[in-house]
């Protein structure tokens, strides 16, 4: 059965006056869409306001997404001077983004540096790998290592270099290993839970105010796969 978040069960990974961190569930929608469904952001607002007692408008700054179906860490600014911060590191690259996924295949290699050329396509709502640069393609670039084999999935673990749509989803499905219930980019039938198995399980960064350097680390969701793995 899917849980998804709520004021009352958020999984909290760090909480100060200038950021809170949360531990996002599959499902989890980051910022609100066409869906309607309500956004892990207003949620976490709802959480400020009661734990907080705050009248009015809580503020909340959104830094960065994760993919509906994934799951994992996800950093929001409570306040503007920290938002403005966040948001220069993100775009500068100055964290360090690690991803745990579960893929049948093996990849090609044990580890290896994937580089290519992404397109996006906004109709199917999907990104495409291609080895060349193309007309209107943005470099992507990540580096992946087998951490764990189980009895029918390889665990490979991420560095992410940049930050594009779909990246980690495109590039594997790119050397013929989708992630596991990945149905929109080649994997051979979907999980119980809606989800994927791709993990946004560490990230290093720099607070935005006090400027010490901190890892946070988020426990992949509760299911017999992620289970072995932990």
């Amino acid at each position: 059965m899917k849980i998804l978040s709520t004021k009352d069960n958020l999984q909290i990974l760090h909480e100060d006056n200038h950021i809170i961190v949360i531990n996002k569930r599959v499902g989890d929608i980051v910022q609100g869409d066409q869906t309607g469904d309500k956004p892990l952001s207003e949620i976490v607002k709802e959480y400020i306001k009661d734990k907080y007692n705050k009248p009015g408008e809580v503020f909340l700054g959104v830094v960065h997404r994760l993919d509906r179906p994934t799951s994992g860490i996800v950093v929001f600014a409570r306040t503007s001077k920290a938002l403005t911060r966040l948001n220069e590191m993100f775009s500068q690259r100055e964290t360090q983004k690690t991803y745990w996924a579960v893929v049948k295949n093996a990849p090609p290699k044990t580890q290896d540096s994937l580089v290519h050329f992404l397109t996006r396509n906004p109709k199917n709502n999907t990104s495409k790998a291609h080895i060349k640069e193309v007309p209107g393609s943005k470099k992507a670039h990540l580096d992946y290592k087998i951490i764990r084999q189980l009895d029918s999935y390889f665990v490979l673990e991420i560095q992410l270099h940049t930050g594009r749509h779909h990246q980690i989803r495109a590039q594997l499905a790119a050397i013929g290993c989708p992630i596991k219930g990945d149905l929109k980019y080649g994997f051979d039938r979907s999980n119980p839970d809606g989800g994927i198995h791709l993990h946004a399980r560490q990230l290093i960064l720099t607070h935005p105010v006090s400027k010490v350097e901190f890892t946070l680390k988020a426990t992949p969701p509760n299911n017999p796969v992620w289970d072995a793995v932990s």
